[in-house]
């Protein structure tokens, strides 16, 4: 046990290293994660084609925004925060291509006006990731496989 408190302790360092590099270089911290997401997910729930599946989904949406919250400090921050199941979560909705096409251009619309140009760079950059890791993995849940190019047909609502 001992024996991993120096390398628990290196992957401390490096974790605080890379964060301060990420928020040297974009500005991104919590508050601005938080105030993109809260942001981002009021406009998911106004939007036509988006706001009924997930409201099909969530009800109770506080607990949702501090898992989202959670997620992005992990994912732009390497907080270690989240500690979900993200293509559990997804690999069943009633989705397609163009979901994933709508979800980053809010995103992207969001990311612009909320967050200085770096940063909004820097969380498009991991979004865009992330939709396409989740568009391959549903696709591949469904028994699919998706050839270069190919997009996600959306499934029906069930």
């Amino acid at each position: 046990m001992s024996s991993d408190r120096p390398r628990l302790r290196e992957a401390e360092a490096r974790r605080a290293a890379f964060a301060a590099d990420v928020q040297a270089r974009t500005g991104i911290n919590e508050e601005m994660i938080q105030r993109l997401v809260h942001t981002f997910y009021d406009r998911i729930r106004a939007d036509e084609v988006l706001g009924p599946i997930f409201a099909a989904r969530i009800t109770d949406w506080a607990p949702h925004l501090e898992r989202m919250c959670a997620f992005w400090s992990s994912v732009t921050l390497m907080t270690g925060r989240y500690h979900g199941r993200p293509m559990q979560a997804h690999a069943f909705l009633p989705i397609g291509g163009s979901h994933f096409d709508r979800w980053l251009a809010l995103f992207a619309q969001t990311a612009g006006e909320v967050c200085p140009r770096a940063a909004a760079d820097y969380f498009v950059e991991r979004a865009r990731a992330i939709a396409e890791s989740l568009e391959l993995g549903i696709a591949t849940a469904r028994g699919l496989m998706l050839a270069k190019g190919e997009r996600l047909p959306a499934r029906e609502i069930s």
